[in-house]
């Protein structure tokens, strides 16, 4: 109700204006006193034993977490975490802060459930990011912390780029996600292809190895975000790449260049669509990864989760984890809690009793 009172008032707002006042909003509620325990309040989960997962070493009281590029500074980890989601990512960071592209470069398309960006990897940089992390007292839900490269970095040294991330950011995040599928950096995607993606993933893999040695403890899960619009072939040599490479598991998918289907005059805006338009593609990369894999490399399903179907779709085609980020702006940060109200239905329609009997359950 909160948010359907509000809505109409982010929406009279620039979009990227209201994305700050959001943010900033949530990291200032997480500091007055009694603001916490009320974000509890009115949109906070309780953990369901037949929803939690244990993955990567790391205990998620659900399968729904937030996906990266909402909180890209980690100013908002402790609101954020109030909210009901189990884990969340933070960034896209990279080594140096940078502005990204010119503005405007965020785009509503209301009637399709849709967003369209090319905000460029706009952050402060990972000095800034492991400052702010290091100051939280306590986390209650596993941050992940999402990686990229500089735009100025040409591709053949984006692997010192990542590199300085980790060294920068290991001690702060409980896992990490290797960002090679914006759009809105040029030729980043030229790094999910043939040699650049095995050179990039096994730099990453030695300096995870390195940091861990430094400070401790096994090295800490390591992801990689995929794009949804990579053909089977290239959806195959990646899967193959990734895995050969001792990463932890796939993000699919990031945002698509697509515009099918689209109804609203901002389609035409270049950058990245999320939201509803690409639900259905970004199943199906779950699923192929999946069969790619023989299940054996955990998936985060990500992109047009509106709702419960939504999430369950994917968690039947092979994902472990799904995260939000679209619905959250159109619906607010209820639909949290309606996922996971309908998830809990859906497994008990289905016979299942954890959420795990039901990943990839569309694959037998």
């Amino acid at each position: 109700m909160l948010y359907k009172l509000a809505k109409p008032l982010f929406f009279r707002m620039d979009p990227e204006a209201a994305h700050h006042l959001v943010v900033d909003g949530m990291g200032t509620a997480a500091r007055v006193p009694g603001m916490p325990q009320l974000l509890s309040g009115l949109w906070g989960v309780g953990e369901s034993p037949e929803l939690a997962v244990d993955l990567f070493g790391l205990h998620f009281a659900h399968p729904v977490g937030l996906a990266a590029g909402l909180d890209k500074n980690a100013r908002a980890v402790a609101g954020f975490s109030r909210v009901g989601l189990s884990f969340m990512e933070v960034g896209t960071v990279t080594p140096l802060g940078q502005a990204g592209n010119e503005q405007p470069r965020l785009f509503r398309l209301p009637p399709d459930e849709a967003l369209i960006n090319r905000m460029g990897f706009n952050n402060e940089g990972a000095d800034a990011m492991a400052e702010r992390l290091g100051k939280l007292r306590k986390r209650r839900v596993p941050i992940a912390v999402n990686i990229g490269k500089n735009k100025l970095t040409p591709n053949e040294n984006a692997a010192d780029d990542y590199r300085a991330c980790l060294r920068k950011l290991y001690a702060y995040g409980d896992f990490f996600v290797v960002n090679i599928s914006s759009p809105n950096t040029p030729d980043l995607r030229k790094l999910q292809h043939g040699d650049e993606l095995r050179l990039l993933l096994d730099a990453v893999r030695d300096e995870m190895a390195v940091q861990a040695e430094r400070q401790g403890g096994l090295p800490k899960p390591i992801l990689v975000k995929v794009a949804p619009d990579n053909d089977e072939e290239q959806l195959a040599y990646m899967a193959q790449a990734i895995t050969s490479s001792g990463m932890s598991g796939i993000i699919a998918t990031n945002t698509t260049i697509g515009r099918d289907g689209l109804t609203h005059a901002n389609a035409r805006e270049a950058g990245g669509l999320s939201g509803r338009p690409l639900t259905e593609r970004s199943t199906e990369v779950v699923r192929s990864l999946y069969a790619m894999t023989g299940g054996k490399l955990p998936i985060i399903g990500s992109g047009g989760i509106m709702g419960a179907d939504d999430a369950y779709a994917k968690i039947r085609a092979g994902a472990h984890l799904v995260e939000v980020y679209t619905a959250l702006i159109y619906k607010g940060p209820g639909v949290v809690k309606e996922i996971v109200r309908g998830l809990r239905e859906r497994l008990a329609r289905d016979g299942f009793r954890q959420i795990a009997e039901a990943v990839g359950a569309d694959h037998r």
